[in-house]
C-alpha cells in the first residue's frame, strides 16, 4: 500500500494519507507506520469512519488496548476502554469526561506506576472555534535544556499527580485524595533509545530530594523549554480526525472553547511498560 507522509510542523507530528483504520493493519504496513510514529511522535489520519468495534481495534498496530484508570463511580459511560471526551449533557448530566475548558500540558497517565504508552482520539463533533489540541516534542525539550538543568534532573524522580475532578494541578496537601506516582524526570525511550523530558505543567508537583520551593522553581524553569513554541504543533480538529501520540516522548494540552458549542471525541489508550530512567 502506498501511503503519503506530510509533516505537520518542524518538530512534531505528521499526517498519514492512504490508510483506512477500519481495516486491520499488520505486516509491512504496521512496520512502516511504527517507524513513522517513532520519528514524528504524533500521527494524524483524516476522514476516518470508525464504528465502536473498529475504534477498539484502531490502535492494535501499536499494542494492546489499555483499560481506563478512572474510578467507575467517576465515569459517565460504561465502556472500560473507550472514554467520551465531551461537554454534551443529557438530562443535565455529562455524557463523558473532561468536559469544558483549557487543560494544561501533561503526559497521559503519568500519575500511575505503569503509564499507557499511547493515546488516540477520534473526533465526532467539534466546535467552530477552540478546543484545539497542542502537542510538544519532549525529545526536543530535553535536547534544549541547559547543561546545568540536565545535570540537576539526572537520575531524579518527579511526583506526578492528578485529580479527576480538576483541569489544573491539586496541591500536595491533597495527595491522599488523588492518584499519584513517582516517575523519572528524564526517560529513555525503549524503542528509539533517545532521552525525553518527563515533566509537565499539569501533573508534575515536585522533585525527589530537593526542597519543595526550590523544586517548584526548577520545574518552572524547565517548563520554559517544555512549552517552547518551536517544539509545539497545535491541531485544529475536523470531524473524522484520528490522532494517535506517544505519551513517553510528547506532552499535550487543550485550548479553551465556548461551553455553548458541542464537542465530542472518543479516546482510547495502548498498554505500556514501566518507564526507563535515563
Amino acid at each position: 500500500m502506498d501511503i503519503e507522509v506530510i509533516p505537520l510542523s518542524s518538530s512534531i507530528g505528521a499526517e498519514i494519507r492512504g490508510v483506512n483504520l477500519s481495516q486491520p493493519i499488520s505486516g509491512k504496513l504496521q512496520h512502516k507506520l511504527l517507524q513513522i510514529w517513532h520519528k514524528h511522535l504524533v500521527l494524524l489520519f483524516r476522514g476516518q469512519k470508525l464504528s465502536d468495534k473498529e475504534l477498539w481495534k484502531s490502535g492494535d498496530w501499536i499494542g494492546q488496548l489499555g483499560r481506563r484508570s478512572r474510578p467507575i463511580e467517576r465515569r459517565h459511560e460504561n465502556d472500560p476502554y473507550i472514554m467520551l471526551v465531551s461537554n454534551i449533557r443529557k438530562n443535565g448530566k455529562p455524557i463523558g469526561s473532561l468536559p469544558d475548558g483549557e487543560m494544561w500540558f501533561h503526559h497521559d497517565m503519568a500519575f500511575v506506576d505503569v503509564p499507557h504508552k499511547a493515546t488516540f482520539l477520534y473526533s465526532i463533533e467539534v466546535p467552530q472555534h477552540g478546543g484545539n489540541t497542542k502537542f510538544a516534542n519532549m525529545y526536543d525539550a530535553f535536547d534544549r535544556l541547559p547543561h546545568q538543568l540536565k545535570k540537576t534532573l539526572s537520575g531524579k524522580r518527579v511526583l506526578q499527580l492528578f485529580d479527576y475532578k480538576e483541569t489544573s494541578q491539586p496541591n500536595l496537601e491533597e495527595l491522599h485524595n488523588v492518584e499519584h506516582a513517582w516517575q523519572p524526570a528524564i526517560i529513555q525511550h525503549p524503542d528509539t533509545g533517545r532521552k525525553a523530558l518527563y515533566i509537565n505543567r499539569l501533573m508534575t508537583a515536585t522533585i525527589e530530594g530537593i526542597p519543595h520551593d526550590e523544586a517548584r522553581k526548577i520545574i518552572a524553569e524547565v517548563l520554559f523549554y517544555a512549552e517552547h513554541p518551536s517544539i509545539i504543533y497545535e491541531h485544529v480538529w475536523k470531524t473524522g480526525d484520528f490522532l494517535v501520540w506517544d505519551n513517553r516522548c510528547s506532552s499535550h494540552a487543550r485550548t479553551d472553547f465556548s461551553t455553548a458549542e458541542r464537542r465530542l471525541l472518543k479516546r482510547g489508550m495502548v498498554e505500556g511498560a514501566p518507564l526507563i530512567s535515563a
